[in-house]
């Protein structure tokens, strides 16, 4: 793995990296003769004429070019679904899930897929989807790229290889993966199963936040981000580039690993990111700074300050704030937030919030503590507090999440969420 990431420090440093020395071409992209015979490639992730800061694109050298596969068929998928997300019905209840289960027969990650809610537009380049993986077995003859937009991967069980163009990156439970969108890539299993959450971004990609009053140091830090180094494979078979474009998935034949590039360089590149180096912000006086001092990524709408969407954590961290009511207060906001739990157990909901399951809250639905976290908040003797054994984290946008027909139908949606408040009595006294 190299360090860092181009675009999510502000500034567009170019990479590079070659699994063989000499294979990279230096002071030009594509000259009239490649070296060891290969092929240059430009990938965009951006528009050519986006301001250099914001433009992102790599030269792939590689063994065959990515054009040699056959005519793309469509291929069924029964959980996939893409925009517009109007086929359901989406309550303005605040409701929960527990962990969904794991498939009965042999599922690889994509065909584990589940598509939950999303909003925007695919063809507008606005909005997310929330998709859940339960996968079984490892991709073997099967490649994969997103054509509609960023995967923002979130393992909760169960590590997990990718194998991209770009090379290979080994992610963990507490750790996430960003692909972004026309990247090839292969999932394997380390362990006989794996679950977890993704994001997937159709808008502006993934950028760390700016942080304003903070200054220059909190939050996630540029040089965390780790990149692949150039790894390839030539191997020839009866392979399937599978993609998914227009919400649908799709499948070509292909007679070699696509995973072929020897050399590449540019700003648009997989990378993943360690949970556990997030400088966490927090009070040391009374009372709550706003959420969004635990976002780590952001993907900005085309309202300065309003996001498309946001990955926001909340990781182990010290509590330290006196007079002050310390799980999240009761709040309603013009965001939608869905959240999922890796780890642990989350301050404001002790129980029924289990590590895999999930939870919505969207545009102006009530939510806060639950009756017991609540009146244990209340009562506790205040003293500087860790609280260890947590990973939450939020998907939060400026858009309703619309749930698929699959969540709001799921035999393992909570029906009795709101029970979880119901214990809360009057307190008022004249």
């Amino acid at each position: 793995m190299d360090n860092a990431l181009p675009y999510l420090s502000g500034f567009a440093n170019h990479f590079e990296s070659e699994a063989i020395p000499g294979a990279l071409i230096k002071h030009r992209n594509s000259p009239q003769n490649v070296p060891y015979g290969l092929y240059a490639e430009q990938l965009s992730g951006s528009a050519f004429t986006l301001k250099r800061h914001l433009n992102l694109h790599s030269w792939l050298y590689r063994i065959r070019p990515s054009v040699k596969h056959g005519e793309f068929v469509a291929l069924p998928h029964a959980n996939l679904h893409g925009t517009p997300f109007d086929s359901a019905y989406t309550p303005p209840t605040q409701m929960r899930w527990d962990p969904m289960p794991y498939p009965a027969v042999p599922c690889h990650f994509v065909d584990s897929l589940t598509t939950f809610a999303g909003h925007g537009s695919i063809d507008m380049h606005t909005g997310a989807a929330i998709h859940l993986y339960a996968a079984t077995i490892s991709m073997q003859n099967e490649f994969f790229y997103n054509a509609d937009g960023d995967f923002l991967i979130v393992p909760q069980e169960g590590p997990l290889q990718f194998k991209t163009e770009f090379g290979c990156m080994d992610v963990q439970p507490g750790e996430i993966a960003v692909i972004p969108r026309g990247i090839i890539f292969q999932v394997r299993l380390f362990e006989k199963k794996a679950r977890g959450y993704i994001c997937e971004n159709f808008g502006m990609p993934f950028r760390l936040p700016e942080l304003g009053m903070i200054g220059s140091n909190g939050l996630a830090h540029p040089r965390d981000f780790q990149i692949p180094v150039a790894a390839f494979e030539e191997i020839q078979g009866d392979f399937n580039l599978l993609a998914k474009f227009q919400g649908q998935l799709w499948q070509a034949s292909i007679p070699c690993s696509p995973l072929d590039v020897v050399a590449w360089h540019g700003t648009y590149t997989p990378y993943k990111y360690d949970l556990s180096l997030f400088n966490t912000i927090n009070s040391v006086s009374f009372d709550h700074p706003d959420p969004s001092i635990f976002t780590v990524l952001h993907s900005p709408s085309a309202i300065p300050g309003i996001a498309n969407v946001d990955f926001v954590i909340f990781p182990p961290r010290w509590m330290v704030a006196n007079d002050t009511f310390r799980p999240p207060y009761y709040h309603r906001n013009i965001m939608s937030e869905y959240m999922g739990l890796i780890r642990g157990t989350y301050d404001a909901k002790e129980t029924g919030f289990i590590p895999g399951g999930s939870s919505l809250h969207n545009c102006m639905a009530a939510h806060g503590p639950d009756a017991n976290a609540y009146y244990k908040a209340i009562s506790a003797k205040l003293q500087p507090e860790y609280y260890d054994h947590t990973l939450a984290f939020m998907f939060e946008s400026q858009h309703a999440w619309r749930l698929a027909p699959f969540a709001y139908h799921a035999d393992f949606r909570q029906k009795n969420y709101l029970d979880c408040w119901q214990e809360l009595q009057s307190r008022f006294r004249q």
